[in-house]
């Protein structure tokens, strides 16, 4: 969502059943969504999973992006991983060019160790499908992937890509806004999407990260046995093995899980 859904009736949404909502922050250097803030305090206030992405200006150098996103999104702990958005941007009034493919990936390789520097999160990347296919293929595997594909499944339309997000259409409807809103799913169960959100499940390479409390309770130590003694027999042995605390599995798979987003691809450049 960004500020083209309006007020947004927060409450409605959730009873929706909508999960989890990415909300427009930055784009370039200098332009801040004016419904930001008030979105982020909506969600929160509405219990939704939130997290905030950045449109990246492919006119306007890495760093300063990176700035001016840090700048401007709350340090949340529960917040959702950021997302970079790269897209080319044919319709921008003053940057609509296409830059390299190498210095497209320079750009977002700095722009994902700055956030996740930030968030001690690592970044989420929005694409679509023609950029993918410029740019990104078989480029950044470790970091999730959330694309775009409103006609076809995922993958008739990206060659080799796994993915963690799926925008499906743009003309969704959800309770509590407005007009057309982005619907996406989450490629997962139910335990991994809340696994990711603690940070135990890394949800581009699909594996599980070994919690503190899952490690092998430690043996207690066992006081020296007394040496034996012609007169006494020997103390018995302590036992060689002992018994470990068993690790969770990952789960299998189950149905995805749906949100509403706001469209990508409808830029407002003001840079």
């Amino acid at each position: 969502i960004s500020r083209w859904q309006g007020n947004i009736d927060w409450a409605s949404v959730k009873a929706s059943g909508v999960r989890f909502v990415y909300m427009k922050a930055t784009e370039g250097g200098d332009h801040v969504d004016p419904s930001f803030r008030r979105n982020w305090e909506g969600a929160r206030q509405a219990g939704i999973a939130r997290g905030a992405y950045h449109f990246v200006y492919w006119c306007r150098p890495a760093h300063e992006q990176a700035i001016w996103f840090k700048q401007q999104i709350p340090n949340d702990p529960d917040a959702l991983p950021p997302v970079l958005d790269v897209e080319w941007n044919g319709h921008s009034k003053t940057c609509p060019r296409k830059v390299s493919r190498e210095l497209a990936l320079e750009k977002i390789q700095l722009m994902l160790t700055e956030l996740e520097q930030l968030t001690g999160k690592k970044p989420v990347i929005y694409t679509d499908i023609t950029f993918h296919r410029e740019v990104l293929e078989g480029q950044f595997n470790d970091y999730p992937y959330w694309i775009r594909s409103t006609a076809a499944k995922p993958e008739t339309r990206y060659n080799n890509r796994t993915w963690s997000f799926w925008q499906f259409t743009t003309t969704g409807r959800v309770p509590g806004i407005r007009g057309d809103v982005d619907r996406n799913a989450f490629f997962g169960t139910e335990s991994q999407f809340h696994g990711w959100r603690r940070g135990e499940f890394d949800i581009a390479t699909r594996r599980w990260e070994r919690r503190q409390q899952e490690q092998p309770t430690p043996a207690p130590a066992m006081p020296a046995a007394p040496a034996p003694s012609p007169f006494t027999p020997p103390a018995s042995s302590p036992p060689d093995n002992l018994e470990e605390v068993p690790v969770a599995r990952m789960p299998g798979s189950a149905p995805a899980v749906a949100s509403a987003f706001q469209p990508l691809g409808d830029p407002e450049v003001t840079d």
